[in-house]
């Protein structure tokens, strides 16, 4: 912790800070509906509407009941997935095929496709054959991707380390052709370290192709944290040349989160600053109140400079208060100074001027009243400003609180 003396020459330094509020649910109202209450009046029984009648059945019954029947519309047995798998395989009745760019095809139906997407449906009323046979053909993506895909809107089935390996053309494939059921299969994968700084850009701007907005997420949180590491990357460099557009977005989102960063440090050292002065004040109230150490009140036992003080600014504060009182030239002493600042914030934030033990509390009080506007506004935000920031710690803080 900063010094006595550090913490009372930024008191006139302080900027001004927004006021933060905090929204608590009030649970009053509620409380109230469900204690019962005294029988009407007969005056004022004829007003009053008559209650819904009880429910018939308790929430847990209802939320079982919810999840059984939910449950039950989405369950497929393992039995059927495995035949909707073994038609894909076999090919059985199949009415039209899949074609690869290697001119590589498999057997389908037409119907398990148009009803998996309305894609498809489009392409395969469209393309025929030169006998007449509906086909679908995919380019563009390797074979074994294209077989995935197609097994995948039979009966949702993959191989774990194939989806790894063709995660990135399944995830265009399921944006083409309308499947966000395999889209959030892919984003899943992706979504699970499967990303690295070295392919971070490339995936980005497959996602943002694609409309991934979670992974679009993921790449510009990675981008920010290692910016350096990242923009040496190879696929930095052949975006920077490809799509200059996008390297200025994300230096600008590396800039402005930078900036956030910054801002959220500064406010987290004035409030720290702020703590200080409220933790200075506490111990001034103490010391004049009680007494602390070597310094205190005439009708006072002192404790001794060995004796631990609970508030952590009373030892520094002392030895402010032992120079302030022997000082001889007060007015231009910077360490006074700081001093009749602490006692004049001190009576700003004073309730009872009339009965409190800190010297001059009144006397500051008054004099407040004969300050400008400017200065009185002053001093009042640089008092919320304190009260804030020790609000802001919430009721399990371990500092301790004493004005407030």
């Amino acid at each position: 912790m900063a010094s006595s003396d550090d913490t009372f020459s930024q008191v006139i330094d302080i900027g001004v800070e927004e006021e933060e509020e905090s929204f608590y649910a009030r649970d009053d109202d509620v409380l109230t509906l469900l204690q019962p209450t005294s029988p009407p009046t007969i005056s004022s029984a004829k007003n009053i509407p008559k209650p819904p009648p009880l429910p018939c059945i308790t929430y847990q019954r209802f939320q079982a009941s919810t999840r059984k029947t939910s449950s039950l519309s989405r369950l497929v047995p393992k039995e059927a997935v495995e035949t909707w798998d073994k038609l894909f395989k076999e090919g059985f009745g199949a009415d039209t095929y899949v074609e690869t760019d290697n001119k590589s095809h498999f057997p389908a139906h037409s119907s398990v496709l148009a009803a998996a997407s309305p894609v498809m449906a489009k392409l395969l009323n469209q393309s025929r054959d030169k006998n007449g046979k509906t086909y679908l053909k995919i380019p563009g993506v390797p074979c074994e991707a294209v077989h995935m895909f197609i097994r995948f809107l039979y009966s949702s089935c993959y191989e774990e380390e194939e989806m790894k390996k063709f995660v990135l053309h399944l995830l265009v494939l399921s944006h083409c052709y309308s499947v966000p059921s395999l889209k959030r299969v892919c984003v899943e994968i992706l979504d699970q370290g499967w990303i690295n700084k070295e392919n971070v850009i490339d995936v980005l701007q497959l996602a943002r192709n694609c409309d991934a907005t979670r992974i679009c997420f993921v790449c510009l949180s990675m981008v920010i944290k290692d910016f350096k590491s990242v923009s040496s990357t190879e696929g930095w460099k052949v975006m920077k040349r490809a799509n200059p557009l996008l390297e200025q977005e994300l230096i600008e989102a590396v800039i402005e989160a930078d900036t956030r960063k910054q801002e959220r440090r500064k406010k987290l050292e004035e409030r720290e600053v702020y703590m200080q002065l409220y933790e200075a004040m506490e111990a001034l109230v103490h010391i004049c109140s009680e007494g602390c150490g070597t310094i205190g009140p005439r009708d006072k036992a002192l404790k001794g400079s060995h004796t631990v003080c609970k508030f952590p600014a009373c030892k520094g504060l002392e030895g402010a208060l032992r120079h302030f009182l022997g000082c001889k030239s007060r007015a231009s002493c910077l360490h006074c100074k700081r001093m009749w600042q602490l006692l004049q914030l001190h009576s700003c934030i004073c309730d009872d001027s009339n009965s409190c033990k800190v010297s001059l509390c009144w006397n500051f009080k008054e004099k407040m009243k004969k300050l400008s506007k400017k200065e009185q506004s002053k001093w009042r935000l640089l008092v919320e400003n304190i009260i804030t920031a020790k609000n802001s710690l919430g009721p399990f803080s371990s500092r301790p609180s004493g004005l407030i």
